[in-house]
């Protein structure tokens, strides 16, 4: 079976992945090893946190509009560990392998994001076409959303990536239940509406039905959690810990002095 690192390749990798645990028993092989990873608590507080505010919102039940919302969320934390790898790169590159293991973060969480976008788009004409928004629940809460996470998600990677890792390693894990329920419920009716999409076409991603979307969306989003939790480097995390610290306290003097000269 391809590993989990490799997806850091390119998208073809993760094409290929993807494919593979559409086979119901590659991925029972692949999701089981993971089921049972138990997060540390600020993770399990943030990640319960945004669940119910989101199922609040949202309802408990899968819908496309909920899934639009999950979207546009789900693509934050990749972005944020790309923006902070590239902050700590600035202060760890005299540290090679530091260096080496925060390119790596910042080339998978590009992928990763690439992929979340293709998500939100496609499923965005898909609720168009299926469901009947409105601008405050599903277009302005949604970027409120995202933009908490972006801070919650960035300022825990500079702190401690395993937190950061961890609160991704449950959203994940609800987005994928959610389409999991999706595909039980209303398979037969997916399987009778195609599909057409320019995105997808450009992605290099080609569904012909929208359970075979669906069910592609539902294996990226296993992937990304399991590759949550074998990011978490703990030796490092423990070792570059102070220095993190050093450095989030030098942003928040730093953002502190900004403030008062615009002030």
């Amino acid at each position: 079976m391809t590993t989990d690192m490799d997806i850091i390749a390119g998208n073809a990798d993760l094409e290929a992945l993807n494919r593979e645990i559409e086979n119901p028993e590659q991925l029972r092989a692949y999701k089981i090893p993971y089921d049972g990873y138990k997060p540390l608590l600020l993770p399990r507080i943030l990640g319960t946190f945004l669940v119910a505010c989101g199922n609040i919102v949202y309802g408990n039940k899968p819908s496309y509009l909920k899934f639009r919302a999950v979207e546009v969320i789900a693509r934050v934390p990749y972005h944020s560990w790309a923006s902070a790898a590239f902050t700590l790169l600035t202060c760890f590159y005299n540290d090679e392998n530091r260096a080496m293991r925060l390119s790596k973060v910042a080339q998978y969480s590009r992928i990763a994001q690439d992929n979340e976008t293709m998500h939100v788009i496609v499923i965005s004409q898909l609720a168009k076409q299926e469901e009947r928004s409105g601008i405050i629940r599903h277009s302005i809460i949604p970027m409120f959303f995202a933009f908490f996470y972006f801070i919650a998600s960035y300022l825990l990677y500079i702190i401690r990536p395993r937190w950061s890792f961890e609160l991704n390693y449950l959203f994940e894990s609800h987005a994928f239940a959610q389409y999991e329920e999706f595909l039980a419920t209303r398979g037969e009716e997916l399987r009778n509406k195609p599909i057409l999409s320019d995105f997808l076409n450009w992605y290099g991603r080609h569904p012909i039905s929208q359970y075979d979307f669906f069910l592609s969306v539902r294996n990226d989003e296993l992937i990304h959690r399991n590759q949550a939790v074998r990011d978490i480097d703990m030796e490092r995390d423990v070792t570059h810990r102070r220095r993190a610290w050093l450095i989030f306290g030098i942003l928040v003097f730093g953002i502190g002095l900004l403030a008062l000269f615009c002030s």
